[in-house]
């Protein structure tokens, strides 16, 4: 007879409601494609992309958008997870402001709601802030915490420490006063504002910003342009010329091939699994045109692990120009 088997985690969300309604579901079980994250508002409720390939080291920085109920990770500057949430109600919002993760917590029950279980619980406050696995109804429905699908919340925990920055910004009753959320991190890890363009140069570099750490570069067809980041930290930027009409993301890794020499092979991002492996032809490679003195100077920099992003989605800055409060708070109470 076979038995079908639901984690601890699955099993008490059940009794607690959360299966009983589709609504209310901890989400899907495994990644959207990554192309989804170039418009987030196509995902559903409950659904969620998870590429930590694009990036594979680097600062984490957590930017959570109340105004599209939407939270979006990035790890060196780029994003590698988006996924819907579910912030607080009415009477219950969700502050905004720039935080760090002040205590972590796999299975964590809150004392403020009568034991409730908080799966892969991150707080952000001491008076019961969280991000934390919870109920998505894909609106705001929480006690003021955070609620994330269960599957990434467990992949989320898995990446961040104590000095994860996460930057919670807009109105979920009005759906306004929020930074879009890019491709690239409109904050720096440290979550101020990140302001950068060519202003009249041809191409810019600059790596004595951020001498040392894993670089990714991305390559947006939509701008033509090629932004260079180490540690989260832009540290060069150049227009391009990318004939390529592929309205698809991929991505690359360079690695050591058999002859000893560097080599760009395609990650197994989802949705892009079959290209894994995989060496871009001569003729991909040709479509791609930089100012040669940019493209020499990248790639004396570049070393085994780092990546590229080539993405049709423009690369995302800008501000608001409203200043955030950092906030914090005093009780050791846990919310929900």
């Amino acid at each position: 007879m076979r038995h079908n088997r639901l984690p601890l985690a699955g099993l008490a969300l059940l009794f607690m409601g959360f299966g009983s309604d589709p609504a209310l579901a901890q989400g899907r079980s495994v990644s959207s494609a990554v192309d989804l994250a170039r418009a987030a508002e196509t995902l559903a409720p409950g659904e969620w992309v998870w590429a930590p390939q694009i990036a594979p080291a680097g600062p984490i920085l957590i930017y959570v958008n109340l105004a599209d109920q939407h939270a979006t990770v990035y790890r060196n500057g780029v994003r590698i997870g988006v996924t819907t949430i579910s912030s607080g109600r009415s009477g219950h919002e969700t502050p905004t402001g720039v935080f760090s993760i002040l205590q972590k917590d796999a299975d964590h029950r809150s004392s403020k709601y009568n034991n409730a279980p908080m799966f892969y619980m991150e707080r952000l406050t001491w008076d019961g802030i969280a991000l934390h696995a919870g109920g998505l109804p894909g609106y705001p429905e929480s006690h003021g915490c955070v609620h994330l699908p269960l599957e990434f919340a467990r992949l989320l925990y898995g990446v961040t420490d104590h000095s994860v920055t996460v930057v919670v910004a807009g109105d979920a009753a009005r759906h306004v006063g929020a930074v879009p959320a890019g491709v690239t991190a409109p904050f720096a890890a440290d979550g101020h504002p990140v302001h950068a363009s060519l202003m009249g140069a041809s191409w810019r570099w600059t790596p004595e910003v951020s001498p040392d750490g894993p670089i990714t570069i991305v390559l947006s067809k939509e701008d033509q342009t090629a932004l260079v980041l180490r540690n989260g930290i832009e540290i060069g930027r150049s227009p391009i010329e990318l004939a390529d009409h592929d309205e698809q993301v991929h991505v690359l890794t360079l690695t050591h091939g058999a002859d000893g020499e560097p080599h760009w092979i395609y990650a197994a991002v989802p949705g892009r699994e079959a290209e894994a492996g995989a060496e871009p032809s001569p003729t991909v490679i040709g479509r791609l045109r930089a100012p040669q003195a940019f493209y020499d100077t990248v790639k004396a920099s570049l070393r085994p692990g780092d990546t590229i992003l080539v993405t049709p989605a423009p690369i995302g800055q800008g501000s608001t120009g409203q200043p955030l409060t950092v906030m914090d708070g005093f009780s050791d109470a846990a919310g929900g």
